[in-house]
């Protein structure tokens, strides 16, 4: 049966995304933008949803019986534990249904068909997928992108924007790419969706409000374009995340709960839940169709369904060390917590330096690289370690570190081997309570999180999650360590590398 498994990695066949590209019947809008379903009228006095046609509806799914095997083609950073809980089913009848997987499998190969044991729930969603996962993430798909020369082609008001952020001002396109290399989101992604929402690339006039809520989510932390944005990328990653995990319910605009269809994939469901959360009823049935989100993304890029998977099966995470001297014990004072910004993906873990007395006090000890590697992004408080070497934070493996210190982090394009100091701890970059480093792992763009079937190992330390972010175990062995930012004795944890 093992010889079975391997062909499908070996093959690297893609009959799954062949399969989802069901394109439901359309008519022609004047213009990719979608601002008049946010907007009570357009020039002309009507709003587009009184000027278009509704979509054809997709074919309702059929009600399954108990255990009932049905057809699923793996997509793209499926694992079994994922799988089960969207069908409600099991890994173990998964397994029993396919003999050929493994039981320590991690991915599934994308393209492998598979027979999964379906437990009817009601209440499911569309199953039209509107983007791929690989244009989701800032990943492999997004090489050759420039973003300031994409939007500095366009009409639209974004290429007149400027706002203070991050240190500096910055225009439009610089908003975005900003945005999306810090939460590793596609900025085709966020460019599509300042056009559906603001005809932010078509619309030459620049709208009112943008110092306000211009994409919708009216908290007074949330003012203006670029931390609208943020807020839209970090949410669009919680919602990607979470189905990568699981379940996950959509509260409808009318209020209706719908489940997310089983055989969906994580980027559709982002933004299933996002435009719930920003549209009327007809307006949110128009955005998850092919006449929506996903028409406009096509006219501003292209067909998105030729792409390669990003996250091939069986993938492994590589040998990793602790992130400080071999020898020395640090504390371990943060479980599996978010990456970036809040929520999901709980990929990050946290340590601090024994010498550290409290709060965000100086130290003279280093972090260090967990492997060999390229410094390919440097910023306030981030160092950014590429695995693969060649230069580009969207493939590979990569080493995100947060909280270090400016004075003696390791400088752009260094490269450096496993050990190597990488910079100091402290509480530069982001939210700190006290001097500590944080690391996440990314691969081809997408963030790993601390616990799961490929859980961050660093010498044999295992991470678990706790009941909520920042608790949870790093566990070797027979022994466990909790997380603790008390940094006491019995959160501390040596490095044995040589």
């Amino acid at each position: 049966m093992r010889k079975v498994w391997k062909r499908f990695l070996r093959a690297g066949i893609l009959v799954g995304w062949i399969s989802t590209m069901l394109i439901s019947a359309c008519v022609p809008l004047e213009s990719s933008s979608a601002q008049s379903l946010f907007e009570p009228s357009n020039p002309q006095g009507k709003s587009l949803i009184e000027i278009q046609d509704t979509p054809t509806p997709m074919p309702a799914r059929p009600i399954y019986q108990p255990g009932e095997l049905v057809d699923y083609t793996a997509q793209t950073g499926d694992t079994l534990p994922a799988i089960a809980a969207h069908f409600n089913t099991s890994v173990k009848e998964i397994l029993e249904a396919n003999p050929f997987i493994p039981a320590d499998a991690t991915t599934m190969p994308p393209g492998m068909p598979m027979k999964i044991p379906i437990y009817y729930q009601p209440l499911w969603g569309s199953p039209y997928q509107i983007l791929p996962d690989s244009h989701f993430v800032n990943g492999p798909a997004l090489i050759g992108f420039d973003t300031q020369k994409f939007v500095l082609l366009q009409p639209g008001w974004l290429r007149f924007y400027n706002e203070y952020v991050g240190d500096r001002q910055r225009n439009g396109a610089e908003i975005v790419e900003y945005v999306a290399t810090n939460y590793s989101i596609s900025p085709r992604v966020l460019l599509a969706i300042l056009e559906y929402q603001l005809g932010a690339l078509t619309q030459p006039k620049m709208p009112g409000g943008l110092d306000e809520y211009p994409l919708g989510e009216r908290d007074i932390s949330y003012r203006g374009l670029y931390r609208q944005l943020a807020w839209t990328a970090n949410f669009l990653n919680q919602q990607y995340y979470t189905w990568r995990k699981g379940r996950l319910e959509i509260t409808l605009p009318d209020g209706q709960l719908e489940r997310p269809d089983p055989w969906q994939n994580a980027a559709t469901v982002a933004l299933q839940v996002y435009f719930a959360g920003r549209l009327n009823m007809e307006g949110y049935r128009i955005a998850v169709s092919s006449e929506g989100f996903a028409r406009t993304y096509r006219e501003l890029f292209g067909e998105p369904w030729t792409t390669d998977p990003h996250i091939p099966g069986s993938l492994r995470q590589p040998e990793l060390r602790l992130p400080f001297g071999a020898g020395k014990s640090w504390a371990f004072t943060g479980g599996p917590h978010t990456a970036w910004g809040e929520g999901e993906p709980l990929a990050a873990l946290d340590f601090a330096p024994p010498s550290v007395v409290g709060g965000c006090s100086p130290t003279e000890e280093f972090a260090t690289a967990v492997a060999g590697g390229k410094i390919v992004r440097t910023g306030t408080g981030i160092a950014v370690l590429d695995l693969d070497g060649d230069g580009d934070e969207r493939t590979g493996w990569v080493i995100f570190y947060l909280h270090l210190a400016s004075d003696g982090m390791a400088p752009l394009g260094s490269e450096l081997q496993a050990g190597d100091p990488i910079g100091k701890p402290s509480c530069e970059g982001g939210r700190a309570t006290g001097t500590h480093v944080h690391i996440a792992r990314k691969f081809n763009g997408e963030w790993i999180p601390a616990d799961g079937v490929i859980p961050f190992n660093l010498e044999g330390w295992i991470a678990r999650n706790g009941a909520s972010p920042y608790e949870g175990w790093l566990t070797r062995q027979n022994r466990s360590v909790k997380a603790c930012v008390c940094s006491d004795q019995a959160s501390q944890i040596q490095s044995q590398s040589r």
